[in-house]
């Protein structure tokens, strides 16, 4: 990485000045001059503007040869050229499983394309934030996960060096990969501990929402079970069981009839009503402990059961939970830090980065889109179209949230998660919906009103301004 030292320094402006009293003149000259100085200075702005626009001022332009500029970045990263540009998009087709590069305006070659400037700008931003956050990787480091590469991906050193004449792919580009591959947790792990740390008031009232469901185990019985489906066996295994129910009968009748059950004497423990269908159910929790019970017919197979133990329902204390719970309310909260921070991350780089006129995508600072879909048809937006969509996206986009723990620095956007359809209301919701229509009635009326107040206010300034220009007017004369 290089060592170009941090943010450019720009000096500030001194505070304003108090305006000097001008001598002599004819009466009310200063309020004419007043308002001169205010038009000239209208006109100003406007013809900087015009200037701005035609000479583009306010943005860094982009070195010939260089498809990107990038303030900011490391020392030798801040200028990506169109050899990297073509590098990079070489090695997306290749990697694609193409045999030769898509034809020049096609959807697949778009795709390259922009998936190629994505790449470069991507390894300039991560290298940046990096230094910002004074995260650095040791030439040890690389060469471990190198080591660690090669030997999770390819047989041979042979294997390996054919990968990389495969995608052209350069000594020092093989290290910058390697590199970011190390920076990357790094930094994930250094923003995500500046999480704010989890309370004991939070992690108990985790408790209490999850304490009926996550942290109550319900009753059960230890259970010994004969199974066959021969009745005359489990009847003969029955009278030995009569006769002695102790645990050395059991293992003996166990081996004789129920081989699948010989395990443990037949022993199955902390059997829950959930896991049982009737007859088994009432059997086994109707049942006294010691009591032998059955034949049962189960499907195909006839049972004995004996109640071993009773479990009674019993709750885990919240001093036994409190460790777990607040380490998983910690990676949570770290997780959601990371996220919005990579959002800022996002937004800071998309700033600080000018593209060439042809490479101009969504990560650069000089995109100007539109908010319609890059995948739907132009004529879903035009008013009257020549040849009618057979298609269009919905007006509302459904919500994808990213699946916890997939976001990172080079993926702001995570692994989405698919939302399924809304459950049935509840029969209690059904009942709501006459109120929650009475109160969206409600809240459309303060809307309303807030609306004619924010009129009102308008309608005050313009006449407060209309008086004062009429003032300065008299005053002129």
């Amino acid at each position: 990485m290089g060592a170009k030292s941090g943010r450019n320094k720009r000096g500030g402006r001194g505070g304003p000045k108090k305006a000097t009293p001008q001598a002599g003149g004819r009466k009310g000259g200063g309020a004419a001059q007043r308002v001169g100085l205010i038009l000239f200075a209208v006109v100003f702005v406007a013809l900087f503007v015009v200037f701005a626009v035609a000479e583009g001022l306010g943005a860094p332009s982009v070195p010939s040869g260089d498809i990107a500029l990038v303030s900011n970045a490391p020392e030798g990263l801040e200028n990506i050229s169109e050899a990297e540009y073509k590098a990079s998009f070489g090695r997306q087709w290749a990697q694609a499983g193409l045999k030769k590069a898509p034809k020049a305006g096609s959807k697949k070659a778009e795709e390259l394309h922009k998936a190629s400037i994505e790449e470069l700008l991507s390894k300039s931003w991560i290298f940046g934030e990096a230094e910002e956050l004074g995260i650095k990787v040791t030439q040890k480091e690389v060469e471990k996960e190198l080591e660690k590469v090669k030997k999770e991906s390819f047989k041979t050193e042979k294997a390996f060096q054919e990968f990389l004449k495969e995608q052209n792919l350069t000594e020092e580009e093989v290290n910058q990969l390697i590199e970011l591959r190390v920076i990357q947790p790094k930094i994930q792990e250094k923003v995500s501990k500046e999480a704010p740390p989890v309370t004991e008031a939070e992690a108990k009232a985790k408790y209490e929402e999850e304490e009926a469901t996550a942290y109550t185990k319900p009753p059960s019985r230890d259970v010994r079970v004969v199974v066959n489906e021969d009745k005359k066996e489990v009847e003969e295994a029955l009278k030995a069981l009569e006769a002695d129910n102790s645990e050395a009968s059991w293992k003996k009748v166990t081996k004789k009839y129920s081989p699948t059950t010989e395990a443990n004497a037949g022993l199955q423990k902390e059997i829950t009503e959930e896991f049982l269908t009737e007859p088994l159910k009432k059997d086994i929790f109707s049942a006294k402990p010691g009591e032998v019970v059955g034949p049962v017919k189960q499907e195909k197979n006839y049972l004995l059961l004996e109640v071993a133990k009773v479990h009674p329902e019993s709750v885990q204390p919240f001093s036994e939970v409190k460790t777990t719970i607040t380490t998983t309310l910690t990676q949570e909260a770290e997780q959601k830090y990371f996220t919005e921070w990579v959002a800022g991350f996002q937004s800071k780089w998309t700033s600080r980065t000018h593209c060439a006129s042809g490479f101009v995508i969504e990560n650069c600072a000089n995109f100007k889109g539109s908010s319609h879909p890059s995948t739907a048809p132009a004529s879903c937006y035009e008013a009257d179209p020549k040849k009618p969509p057979t298609e269009c996206p919905a007006p509302v986009t459904a919500n994808q949230p990213a699946v916890p723990g997939t976001v990172t620095v080079a993926e702001p956007e995570g692994e989405r998660k698919p939302q399924g359809p809304l459950a049935p209301r509840s029969a209690a919701e059904g009942k709501g919906k006459k109120a929650a229509e009475k109160a969206a009635e409600g809240a459309a009326g303060a809307e309303e009103g807030s609306a004619a107040g924010q009129a009102e206010t308008e309608a005050a300034v313009k006449a407060a301004e209309e008086a004062a220009a009429e003032a300065a007017a008299k005053e002129g004369k």
